[in-house]
């Protein structure tokens, strides 16, 4: 179980605080970039998409950090952090940057003992990690679930209809674009440890499946397959 820290509690106004600028720090990696803004090739990938991205994250976290016993102060600064570096970074930097930038906030908005700021650090530093989730704290993990889990389910299936518009792609496609979603959180299921993110995964799944079902039964000859067999 993650080490509570009852000295480091954040207030509901420290963490509105937190949000704004976090918000505010998108906006502005966008708008100094000459071309647009790092990974804008993609309508989605925006300071506003990436905000959004990173509140799901700050709320399926914490609730998995809340049903898993995790710090939920240090999961729920960390997501907030995770990907703040996202629209200025390259890929493989953004989580150390990250980490740099959320240690620069803690120390200098607020008292917070150094465990803590340390803890919120690491959990970003290693939110990125792709090896087995038992080799990181509870506090990462939960991070890491809740960004894994994002990216399937209703969500995820509306960011891939999303890219077939933006690929030019026709609509008997979208059994293929669903297949991939489904695909995604298969793997999700698979990779997740806590029981939490499990039933997360599981009822996103059941959602991802009756829309590809339903879409199957009301267009003919749809490409792809729906795999129903399947969990």
């Amino acid at each position: 179980m993650g080490v509570e820290i009852k000295e480091s509690a954040v207030s509901d106004e420290e963490f509105a605080e937190m949000k704004q600028f976090v918000s505010d720090y998108l906006v502005a990696s966008v708008e100094n970039e000459r071309d647009g803004g790092r990974m804008r090739w993609y309508p989605w990938h925006s300071a506003e998409y990436r905000f959004n991205h990173t509140l799901n994250v700050v709320d399926l976290a914490t609730e998995i950090a809340d049903r898993e016993g995790a710090d939920i102060d240090v999961v729920r600064v960390a997501a907030l952090f995770h990907d703040i570096a996202k629209l200025e970074a390259e890929q493989e930097r953004h989580a150390d940057e990250g980490a740099r930038v959320a240690r620069e906030y803690l120390a200098t908005h607020g008292d917070y003992p150094q465990s803590f700021v340390d803890q919120v650090t690491q959990s970003i530093r290693e939110h990125s990690y792709q090896g087995p989730l038992s080799d990181v704290s509870l506090e990462t993990r939960c991070l890491i679930e809740g960004d894994i889990l994002d990216k399937v389910g209703a969500n995820g299936t509306v960011l891939m209809l999303l890219r077939m518009g933006y690929e030019s792609r026709t609509h008997m496609d979208a059994g293929e674009m669903i297949d991939r979603v489904l695909e995604r959180g298969r793997d999700a299921a698979r990779r997740v440890e806590s029981d939490a993110a499990e039933g997360i995964a599981h009822q996103r799944l059941k959602r991802v499946k009756w829309f590809r079902e339903w879409l199957g039964e009301e267009i003919p000859g749809l490409e792809g397959r729906s795999d129903d067999d399947e969990s």
